[in-house]
């Protein structure tokens, strides 16, 4: 089996248009947050998700001693949003409206759905981590979603 080109993988995954999230989380008292767009429904029964953080944040291993996160799925309205909680220093919250969900979770304003999760498991996935969620509690507003396709910021047109 031959090997499979960085460059070429990421070319290839690019043309799956994927929805944006933010996951979050408190730590100590204080939210803490990121950017991922690896993110996806598990099961219907029990309600479960999972999302796939890099091993390489510098986030999400503040987040799991908390033991609750929320996925908060971006609206298309939210890039720079997405483009604040990507960088991986600095406090990411500063002028961000937000309130404390049932599961203790920071839950985003503006956004086009909630999904507040209890930690279930995390397991090995090569350079990223896959982390599977036991849903808690469930929002959802209007609007669209800001999508990623071929490296670029996208929506739905309608």
């Amino acid at each position: 089996m031959s090997e499979i080109d960085e460059g070429k993988f990421k070319e290839t995954l690019g043309h799956f248009a994927t929805g944006i999230t933010i996951v979050t989380a408190m730590e100590d008292g204080q939210p803490v947050g990121f950017t991922c767009q690896s993110f996806a429904a598990l099961s219907l029964q029990p309600p479960m998700i999972a999302i796939a953080p890099a091993k390489s944040s510098t986030s999400w291993p503040r987040m799991v001693k908390a033991g609750a996160f929320c996925v908060n799925i971006l609206a298309q309205d939210q890039e720079q949003l997405c483009l604040s909680f990507a960088v991986s220093r600095g406090y990411k919250f500063d002028g961000v409206c937000w309130h404390v969900g049932v599961s203790g979770t920071p839950i985003l304003h503006g956004c086009l759905a909630t999904i507040e999760c209890a930690l279930d498991s995390i397991h090995d996935a090569g350079d990223h981590e896959l982390v599977i969620g036991r849903v808690l509690s469930l929002s959802t507003g209007n609007g669209s979603p800001l999508l990623f396709y071929k490296s670029r910021f996208t929506t739905i047109v309608s």
